[in-house]
């Protein structure tokens, strides 16, 4: 930026400013003696030099490997604790442990993936290659390896939910078995005396069909079998009650009547199940299936011989009487299960404020990587069994083949032929470099002796050493009167120089 004009300039400064083209001589003003006066008398004090400072030099700090991922780790997992990775499934693995391992890859990269126990058993399906998911979860590191991976928290599958998905998988599988054709559906009893009522004796919901029944049929017994009628263990407790009421063991009921209120998705997913559809299909006595609200459809619904909007009409239309307490129960039951979810929301809130949370969270944490650690462990274990197991079945097989192939007579005719051949090409192999070796040996011979000493020496010359047995190249290497060896091809001369041409 420009310096405003009124601000002193140094000299220095105003000797490096660009110069502009000199216009035409004119007279100094008055204006520009100023100004002048401005930048060289008002500069009474030198202006300081700016001294000249090395950035500090980074303190070198050595780690270990092991520090180094931990350090890693504590910062990839403070920055992405809760993230959002969309991707395709690939090389999906179950441990023994509960434990799911698969790759989320795209086009450019790909992610390692863990999904504990905990977190897979809340999944309505099976993880499987090749499936495009979205998961969330939080980004760490795997000391072990040092690689990066993603602990999922949520799986989803891409474009649909994981529950309707798993819905959706059943039904078309049930539906073309025939399990919902209404030719098999069987018409209720007109005037039932008994009823088998599986449902909750915690809710409201077996009040109302009391109520309902009492007030339309006085005379009808409701026997009721107490049943968990949400969560994992939902499913298996109704198969159990249906069982009862249709063994010999158990009073005699005109119908059954499967009942539970409104609930989320995953409230009614126990009537999901497979296993129980099977069991309302097989059983021999008529089956009201009375879950949820009237826009409730589970697969249970569907495999029964009625389905009731709600427990409140299932006890209307089995007592052939039509009622409106349904809404009021149903709006009931929707501000109840809001106050209980606010609740919940509230102590989840305060439980995660509380230290001892982090604390348990981290030791779940730690056995969580060891359990994965074994894990890893027990795969390679696993494939290195597999492998040294092909390997001996390999060599095994070969032996058998061989014993198999082999014949005591013909391999010993084959053996007689054999030495018989090697015998001949034995002694044709040994009588020809031999002569060769003779041929070489002579032309060798030959050649040392054409080069040795001797044979100069035999066509009439000599080595002439000195008295130290130096040997003589030069005439200027002896003086007179020292004693010299001369060594002819047979023998030697000594003697004494006399005369020295070299010296001369």
């Amino acid at each position: 930026m420009a310096a405003d004009e009124s601000t002193p300039t140094s000299l220095a400064a105003f000797h490096k400013r660009p110069r502009k083209a000199a216009p035409a001589r004119q007279p100094a003003t008055t204006d520009v003696q100023g100004q002048l006066g401005l930048l060289f008398v008002e500069q009474t004090e030198p202006s300081p030099k700016i001294a000249k400072i090395d950035p500090p030099k980074k303190e070198r700090k050595v780690w270990t490997v092991r520090s180094l991922v931990a350090d890693l780790r504590g910062h990839v997992e403070k920055d992405y604790s809760d993230e959002w990775v969309e991707g395709e499934i690939s090389n999906c693995r179950s441990a023994p442990s509960g434990h799911f391992y698969f790759t989320l890859k795209d086009g450019d990269a790909q992610l390692p993936v863990v999904l504990f126990r905990r977190q897979a058993m809340l999944l309505r399906w099976k993880p499987e290659d090749g499936q495009s998911v979205l998961v969330r979860g939080s980004v760490s590191v795997y000391e072990s390896r040092g690689q990066l991976q993603l602990i999922a928290e949520t799986l989803e599958p891409r474009g649909e939910g994981a529950l309707r998905l798993a819905y959706e998988q059943l039904r078309q599988k049930l539906l073309a078995e025939g399990l919902f054709d209404a030719e098999r559906k069987r018409a209720l009893p007109r005037f039932p005396k008994t009823i088998g009522v599986i449902t909750s004796t915690a809710g409201a919901v077996l009040r109302d069909i009391a109520n309902i029944s009492k007030r339309r049929h006085a005379c009808l017994n409701l026997l009721i079998y107490p049943a968990l009628m949400q969560g994992a263990e939902s499913a298996d407790e109704v198969r159990a009650a249906i069982a009862y009421f249709n063994s010999e063991a158990a009073p005699k009921v005109d119908l059954i009547l499967i009942a539970r209120g409104g609930g989320s998705t995953e409230d009614l997913w126990g009537f999901n199940n497979e296993a129980l559809a099977r069991a309302i299909a097989a059983s021999g006595l008529p089956v009201v299936s009375a879950i949820g609200h009237e826009t409730d459809f589970t697969i249970a619904d569907f495999v029964a011989d009625l389905r009731a909007p709600t427990p409140s009409a299932a006890a209307e239309l089995i007592t052939e009487h039509q009622h409106r307490v349904g809404e009021q129960v149903d709006m009931l039951e929707t501000r109840l299960e809001r106050a209980m979810r606010y609740q919940q929301m509230h102590a989840r809130q305060s439980f995660a404020r509380l230290n001892s949370a982090i604390a348990v969270s981290r030791v779940r944490d730690a056995v969580e990587r060891r359990q994965q650690h074994v894990d890893a462990l027990r795969f390679r274990a696993e494939n290195a069994m597999s492998t040294l197991l092909q390997r001996h079945n390999v060599l095994l097989t070969g032996v058998q083949h061989r014993l198999a192939r082999q014949d005591a007579g013909r391999r010993v005719d084959a053996d007689r032929r054999l030495f018989t051949l090697l015998e001949q090409r034995l002694g044709a192999s040994m009588i020809a470099p031999l002569q060769q070796m003779r041929m070489h040996l002579r032309t060798e011979d030959a050649r040392l002796r054409a080069l040795s000493p001797e044979s100069v020496l035999r066509r009439g010359y000599a080595l002439v050493f000195d008295a130290k047995g130096r040997l003589l190249r030069n005439a200027a290497e002896v003086q007179d009167g020292d004693a010299i060896v001369a060594r002819l091809a047979s023998g030697e001369i000594k003697a004494r120089v006399t005369d020295d041409e070299g010296n001369a």
